[in-house]
């Protein structure tokens, strides 16, 4: 029988997910819209860390992304990425600390009730197959889906501060690269 915590919140990030879509839309089909955008570029490098911060963020990727494509017409792309990553490294951080308990513990019954009662747990816990976690965490966290589950997935696996650290920042320059890469060759 499902935990009723986590049948409630079955598509919880999805619903985030599709929202902050749609409320990008409608956003950007508003008239004031491009002048909030303009309002955000004279932020310079500092909006580019706030933009990074909300890349993180399910709700907020969207308009983030869009922010940052529009910040890699104005702004030096090396200083971009390094910006929005350290951004986007800061709410990684926050999440680590913060949220990271409470996901896993959404998670942690999943984990138990698919993989613990069967042959699963043997293979997942053998040292080929340990680096699974973090290469799926990092992946999640260079993509505008949510970071918790990337935290998370580092979380449960052994992994150091530094380590976490060391691979949020790398996970995310390579998003933010291939964001303002596509958007410099757009333009």
């Amino acid at each position: 029988m499902a935990h009723p915590h986590l049948h409630r919140r079955r598509h919880f990030n999805l619903f985030f997910l599709l929202g902050g879509l749609v409320f990008v839309i409608i956003l950007s089909r508003l008239p004031f819209f491009g002048t909030l955008i303009e309002k955000i570029e004279t932020f310079g490098y500092l909006g580019a860390i706030i933009s990074g911060f909300l890349f993180t963020s399910t709700f907020t990727a969207a308009f983030a992304g869009l922010l940052l494509i529009n910040f890699a017409e104005v702004l030096d792309p090396f200083w971009l990425i390094l910006c929005a990553t350290l951004g986007a490294l800061s709410s990684d951080l926050l999440i680590f600390h913060f949220v990271k308990d409470k996901v896993s513990d959404e998670i942690t019954p999943i984990y138990e009730h698919f993989i613990a009662k069967n042959h699963l747990k043997k293979i997942i816990h053998t040292k080929y197959f340990s680096w699974t976690l973090p290469v799926i965490g990092a992946l999640l966290m260079a993509t505008p889906l949510p970071d918790e589950l990337g935290v998370s997935l580092l979380g449960l696996s052994t992994m150091s501060f530094w380590q976490f650290l060391l691979i949020s920042f790398l996970s995310h320059s390579f998003a933010m690269f291939l964001l303002v890469s596509a958007a410099t060759l757009i333009s």
